[in-house]
């Protein structure tokens, strides 16, 4: 994959960093902001053009998620099928499925508080993880 810009890329970084808070003050999330300036603005790859990533521009903007989203992603997976677990309690399959998403929340977890992307003293804790 190339680093260098295309030709046919028609944003300055400055433009592609403006979409990307725009995009991010609307409510979607980085993977997502990713896409649509892919589907509809026809920007490549953020860093190729602005150098920086999706992360770091919503970083620096002040509009970085609290957590980040792979994460977020397995919490909502986890308390769904909590919910699911609640209504079939005999389902032992989604039961061992529940047992190894928490397991990957908490290497994943591990993995962002070594690298500052969550608080040092975050732990997963089921019954204090509710998402809409």
């Amino acid at each position: 994959m190339s680093k260098r810009v295309p030709a046919w890329c028609k944003y300055s970084a400055e433009e592609v960093e403006a979409f990307v808070v725009k995009l991010a003050k609307e409510g979607q999330t980085p993977s997502k902001i990713g896409v649509t300036l892919r589907d509809q603005y026809g920007v490549p790859l953020v860093k190729s053009v602005t150098g920086k990533s999706v992360r770091e521009i919503l970083d620096e903007a002040g509009l970085k998620p609290a957590v980040p989203e792979d994460l977020n992603n397995l919490l909502a997976k986890a308390e769904n099928l909590r919910r699911h677990l609640a209504r079939n309690k005999a389902d032992a399959v989604d039961r061992r499925s529940l047992e190894l998403i928490v397991s990957k929340v908490r290497r994943i977890g591990r993995y962002h508080r070594e690298r500052g992307n969550l608080p040092s003293n975050w732990e997963y804790r089921p019954e204090t993880v509710h998402l809409p």
